[in-house]
Formats: structure tokens, sequence, C-alpha cells
């Protein structure tokens, strides 16, 4: 201990004398550690932390395989079956869920309607997770029966919020939907259910609701728990039989449906685990990078000590008294840059965590209560401990003990540090590939995060605002949408107004299946995402007419029923033909094409052209829907005025998500999740690059004081200034050469593993890969020429005379 005490208190000297070297490698060390912490907690919270469930393992998702999408929802009616069929669950429940920004449930409250989002639930939705409420009681096995009272839980949020945690909310009557809804109990406070988002109330699926009585509607998804001793792929089989029986029971509506079955973490996190493993291995690259330039410091630092290790190993010092001086002074470092790196994670954490939009928060409630867990805690010791026992063994290998005595007869600048050079080049040659990695890897996603930006949506974007309203229950919905349009039109600066059921970019739903008249029928179904749009819609967005004509104002239900069609329907379903003048639909319900528009984006921005069917609003109408208005100018000042002249004609009707057409486009999830992998790895990049290029000039500028000597030589026998450039450029553009085609080898590996999160963009993108290359050479370049320039100017007198 007494020794011990020595080498720190010694070490602690040696880098208080060498400022800049401590400060540094502290300095690249914490930043490595902190990237590295930061991204392993969400990585952690995300998909490491299990499930708040009863034994979450057994947990899985059934969903309907469909034609257009490999987890489409059930309807309730197969729901039923699937449950009284199968041989492999305990239970299998279902859920519905309605967010107040995409229609959610009225709230009549004193201070008049507000739209809130509430999911509905068969009764043993909560039995099948393992949750219990707090409050009151859970939903009994009858009460979705159409006889029985309606009963609503409330989320812990919600009574909290709505009720101040009062224990007497038990009993009392909420009205939703005009309804009267008993308060049977309250969930726990940590309880979430990711795929519904922050629901405030939790209500009853019944057999009674309107698309709970048809087979065809599929507006459920499900959730089930598997039998002990079965596995996910003997459940996937045996639902496989039970979805054949019910597409031979039922042709009509069940044609072409298979089922799908996953893990109920895949569900919850499937999309954000790509992003958080490209997410990881940056950082982790990125640490790699810090640990790397630490240890060519090390390494640096040591070679110009030998005559120190080797006047004390001639004193008697032991090897292992040598080892624990180089053990302590790497553990002293690890130890303090983990210390800071761990402590700036936590808040970089904190920082990432208030970054991500509210919305989108709601769907990935694991990261709502991130905190230091033991998980992070052992791995941030973990990669501090790698950092200690890497900045040990480094400068150990370099001084090698068996030829310590060569050091008290090597001169003090003669030697060219063949270890130093040989070892610490081939560390930056490591550390130019990785950097290379992640140039190309940011590069791509930032092209591909501008793709996406800048993909063609159909329509023009700029000058137009949108939000969506719920009428009262019982208003008609041809009445709230006309009042609503002409009050509107008539707002100074409004150029036009549209309704929708569902505006572009916005959740994928409302998918139906359609016939064409007049051709043989060979049992199959064609899929199309259903719109109901007013007259207006398609000039509020300025879309282009491609054929045919729009809807008149005239076309409500007393009318033959009209559709238009986009291109994408036209091309698969009427290739070579002209769609105008045919007929879709069912043999109860045809429907004339009297028009086709371009493709306008329906669901994600990363999703490619579906085939949409777009009927006219009045011959299908809604009471609840989505408003876009054209605006002469900046669309953001109308919003309020919007609000409130909807709020003029009816108080009742409930307003929500007012928002410019522009911000959908750049808030919606797929763009979030472009955007922050894209700004993440770029970050990282940014980092690995600098990092790299001082690398770089660290080594090739410690070489040339190295060979002080050797270069005066060299001028003293005649060698000119532009040799001596070219010996150090010659040896710094091999180095920079070897790690920038290893990167380039690395990239495309990587890049293939992205693949999912690239969009509009490949792996060998060409451009890409030329800029990466050419900003690489040219920094590069930079770095090693200012050496190379002060190896130039040696003067060859002065240089043997100090040697």
């Amino acid at each position: 201990m007494i020794s011990l005490l020595q080498d720190l208190r010694y070490v602690m000297r040696q880098l208080c004398r060498s400022p800049g070297f401590a400060c540094t490698a502290i300095f690249i060390v914490a930043l490595g550690i902190c990237a590295s912490v930061s991204i392993f907690g969400f990585v952690d919270a995300a998909l490491i932390q299990p499930l708040p469930y009863r034994d979450p393992s057994k947990l899985v998702a059934v969903f309907v395989r469909s034609a257009t999408t490999p987890r489409d929802s059930v309807s309730y009616l197969n729901f039923q079956d699937w449950r009284s069929l199968n041989r492999v669950f305990s239970s299998i429940d279902a859920y519905s869920a309605h967010d107040a920004a995409n229609g959610g449930f009225m709230l009549s409250t004193p201070t008049g309607a507000e739209q809130v989002s509430e999911t509905r639930i068969s009764p043993g939705f909560l039995r099948t997770l393992g949750v219990r409420p707090i409050l009151g009681r859970d939903f009994y096995s009858n009460e979705d029966s159409p006889s029985a009272p309606q009963t609503v839980m409330l989320s812990y949020a919600s009574w909290q919020k709505r009720f101040g945690r009062r224990p007497d909310v038990i009993g009392q009557i909420l009205v939703l939907e005009g309804a009267p809804n008993i308060i049977i109990g309250v969930l726990p406070e940590d309880f979430h259910f990711a795929p519904v988002g922050p629901a405030e109330f939790w209500g009853v699926i019944r057999a009674s609701d309107y698309c709970e009585q048809f087979r065809g509607c599929r507006n459920l998804n499900t959730v089930a728990r598997l039998k002990n001793g079965v596995s996910l792929q003997v459940a996937l089989a045996d639902m496989k039989s039970v979805a054949g029986h019910l597409e031979k029971e039922y042709s009509d509506s069940n044609h072409g449906q298979g089922v799908n079955a996953v893990t109920l973490s895949e569900v919850i996190v499937g999309d954000v685990r790509p992003v958080l493993l490209l997410l990881l291995s940056g950082a982790g690259l990125l640490l790699f990078i810090a640990y790397v330039n630490v240890a060519c410091l090390l390494l640096a630092r040591s070679d110009s000590r030998k005559r120190e290790i080797a006047v004390r190993e001639a004193l008697g010092a032991a090897p292992a008294r040598l080892i624990r001086l180089f053990a302590t002074e790497g553990l002293l470092l690890a130890a303090t840059g983990g210390l800071l790196g761990l402590t700036s994670a936590a808040w970089v954490m904190e920082l990432l965590t208030r970054l991500i939009p509210p919305d989108l928060m709601g769907n990935m409630p694991y990261l709502q209560s991130l905190r230091f867990s033991f998980h992070i805690i052992v791995f941030g010791c973990a990669i501090c401990l790698l950092a200690g026992v890497l900045f040990t063994v480094t400068p150990t290998l370099c001084v090698s003990l068996s030829h310590l005595r060569e050091g008290l007869s090597e001169r003090s600048r003669g030697s060219t540090g063949t270890t130093w050079r040989r070892f610490g080049s081939n560390l930056v040659v490591m550390e130019l590939a990785i950097a290379t990695v992640l140039l190309v890897s940011a590069g791509l996603l930032g092209k591909s995060l501008y793709r996406l930006l800048h993909e063609d949506v159909g329509f023009e974007v700029d000058h137009l605002a949108t939000l969506q309203i719920e009428g009262p229950k019982g208003m008609d919905g041809i009445v709230l949408e006309q009042e609503v349009v002409d009050r509107l039109s008539i707002l100074p600066g409004v150029k036009s107004v549209g309704v929708s059921s569902s505006l572009p970019v916005g959740p994928v739903w409302g998918v139906g299946r359609f016939k064409v008249v007049g051709r043989p029928d060979h049992g199959e179904d064609h899929e199309a995402f259903y719109r109901q749009v007013s007259s207006g819609y398609f000039n509020t967005l300025q879309a282009r007419l491609l054929r045919g004509r729009y809807f008149t104002e005239a076309e409500d239900a007393s009318k033959p029923r009209v559709v238009i069609i986009n291109q994408a329907l036209a091309k698969q379903y009427f290739p070579g033909e002209d769609p105008i003048g045919k007929q879709i639909g069912e043999p109860n319900l045809t429907m004339e094409i009297v028009g086709v528009v371009n493709d306008i984006k329906e669901g994600p921005l990363d999703n490619g052209s579906t085939p949409v069917v777009y009927e006219a609003f009045k011959q299908d109408p809604w009471r609840g829907f989505s408003i876009a208005v054209r605006t002469s100018r900046s669309s953001v000042w109308f919003l309020p005025t919007l609000a409130g002249a909807i709020h003029e004609i009816n108080r009742g009707i409930s307003v929500h998500n007012e928002t410019t057409m522009m911000d959908l486009l750049n808030d919606s999830p797929s763009a979030y999740l472009h955007r922050s992998s894209a700004w993440l790895v770029g970050s990282f990049a940014a980092i690995a690059f600098l990092l790299s290029v001082v690398g770089l000039y660290g080594v090739v500028a410690y070489s040339v004081s190295q060979r002080t000597r050797e270069i005066g030589v060299r001028m003293a026998l005649g060698a000119q200034r532009n040799s001596v450039y070219r010996l150090i450029l010659k040896e710094s553009a091999l180095l920079a050469a070897i790690g920038i085609v290893v990167g380039l080898i690395g990239s495309l590996a990587a890049t293939r593993l992205m693949q999912r999160l690239l969009y509009g963009v490949q792996s060998w993108d060409v451009p890409t890969l030329v800029i990466v290359v050419s900003v690489l050479g040219l920094s590069f370049f930079l770095a090693a020429l200012l050496p190379a320039r002060r190896a130039a100017k040696v003067d060859p007198m002065v240089a043997l005379r100090c040697e």
C-alpha cells in the first residue's frame, strides 16, 4: 500500500507537470465514455429491460397478414373465433386505440367538449398482461355485453390531472361520446402500453359497436399469452390453421387473410431497434477512436520516458514494479475520465430525452423514466476498466522490459522511435478506418433525410394549414362539413378549404377491399386505402388531376356513388386501360371511377405509393374529419383564427391538432427517426473525424521530432527540401490511404446493416463515397503538411550539433 501510494503521488505529480497531456487524455476519455453510456442508456431502457408485465417473454401479438401489409388489424368477429379455436394461448385479448390527435373520444366537461385519448380493450386484457388496478377493480368478463352498463378505467395521469388523486372517484360518472360511463378503477402509475400511446381512459370493446358487427371491418389488434411449453413457432402454425379454416368458412370477408405472430417486445420496440443499435455502434466506434488517441498519446509519452524507465530498472526496480507504475497512471486517467464521462452521460441522457417530441414520447413510454440503472452502471464501469487495461498495456508494450538497458545508452534524440512509429501507425490506421465508416454512414443518413424531406408528396406543402375537428354526437356530418367550409372560406387570406377523413402523411388506416365489376371473379380481392374527401379537397392541396374530373357539390347520398383513384391503383389494377367509367366495389355497392389523381403520400413519408380510393365525402359523411386550408400567406398565423371561427359555429365542436402541413411533414415519426439518426451519427462522425486528423498529425509530428538527426544528415548530404517534403508526405499518405481503403470496405458492410434506415439511397452511393474520400484525403494532407514543413526547415548544423 505504501508503494502504491508512492506511485499514485508520483503519477499525479507527473500529470500536473504535463497539464496539456493530462487534460487532453482525460477529456478524450470522458467524451468517448459519455457518448457510449448515453446511448447505452436508451438501448437498456428499450431493448434490455424486460417489459413491465408478468412473465413478458410469453406475450405475443397476432396480426392478419394481408396483401398490403404483414401486420394488419383483425375484425371483432374474427378475433372471437381466434379466441375459441386456438389451442396455444392461455388467453388472447384485443385493443383498439383512439388518440386525441387522430379522432379520439369526445369528453363532456363543464367548460365544453374536449377531445381525449381512449383505448378500448376486451375485458381480460389487463389480466393477460398481468396488471392490476391500484384503486377499484378490473373489468368483469361479461362487461362487454350490450346490456351491461358502460364502465371506464382511468390512467394514473388522468386520475391525477382531472380528479386530484381523490380516492372517492370510484363510482363517479363521465360522459364519453354522449353516453354516461361509470369509473370503476385506476391503473398503476408505472403502467403503460406503448402501442396505444398515453391513453387517458380505458373502456371495453362491445359487440354492439358498429364496426364490431361486420367481419370485414378490421379495427382491432391483439395480445396473447402463450401456454406453458408452447413456442412462438408452434403458436404461429396453429393460428395459420385457424386462419385457413376461417378463410374457407367466410370466403367473402376472409379471402387472402393469413396470420402473423411476433413477440410483444417486437411490436413495442421493433421500429426503434435498428436506430438504437446503429447509434450504439456509432458510439462504440467513437469510444474506440478515443481510446486509440489516448493510447497514441501514452505511446509518445512512454517512448520519451525510456531513459527514466531504464534508470529505474538499473537501480533494481522489478518488472512488476514498473508495470504497476504504468497501471497506476493508466487507471488514474481512466478513472478520472470515466467519472467525468458518467456524470456528463446523466445530463446528456436527460437532454436527449427532452428533445424527443411529446407525441413520439407517448409511443415510447419506456424512455420517460430513463435513469441510471444497474445495467448502465455496470456497462460504464466495464468500459472504464477496459480503458485502464488498455492504457496499462500500451506503454508496457512500447517499453520492452527485456531491452530497458539499451535506454541508458540511447541518445535522447537519436532514436527514430521504431516501436512507436510501427505500433502508433497501426493504431492510427484503425482510427482512420473507423472515422471513414462513421463519415460514410453519416453521409448516407443525411442524404436519406434530405431525400425524405424533399420527397414528392403529390401536392403543394407551403401555405397549407391543417386541423382536425369532431362534432357533437348526433350532429349530421354533411351539415357540419358544409358549415365549416362555408365559414372558413370567407375568412380574409383563405383561398380554398378541403375536407378529408385523414390527412396525408398521417396514420395508416382505412384499408378496404374491392372487385372490378365486369371482370371474371377468381376469388381475389384488391386492397386499397379508402379516404372520404370533399369536392374542394384536391384543389386545396393543388394535387394534379391526370384524367377525368373532380367531385361536385351535388354528389351526395341521393346520387350514384362515384370515386376518384390515384395513379398507383390505376397502374396496378388497370394496366394499359383507361379506368374512367369502370366500376369497382362489392356486389351490393358499386362505385364509378370518375377521375385519376397523382399519387398523394398517404401514410408515413418513407412508405411507397399505395393504391388509394377517394370517395365523395357527402356520400359517406363523418362527423369527425380533418381540414386543409390553403392560405395566401404564412399559414401558421391562421391557426388560431381557424379554430376560433369553428367554435363560432358551435361551441360543442372539438378542435385539435392544429398545425401547418410543413410542420406535419417535418415532425412526422419517420422524419424524426431519420433526422435523429442522421444528427447523432453525424455528431459521432464529426468528433471521430477531428480525433483521427489530430491522431494522424500527432503520429507524423512525433515521428518527425524523433527523426531530427536523420533529416539533418540527409540535408547535410545534399537532400533538398522537396525531397524531405516527399519523404514525410509519402509516409503520411500511405497511412491515410490504408485507413481510408479499409474504412470504405467496412462502410460498405456497415451500411448494408442499416439499409432499413436508408431512404432513396443505396449503401454504395458513389457521390457520398467520393465526397467522404475527398474530405478525408484533403484533411489528412493538411494534417501531414505542417510536420513536413517543419522538417523541411531543419537546419542541418543545428540538428547535428544538438545530437
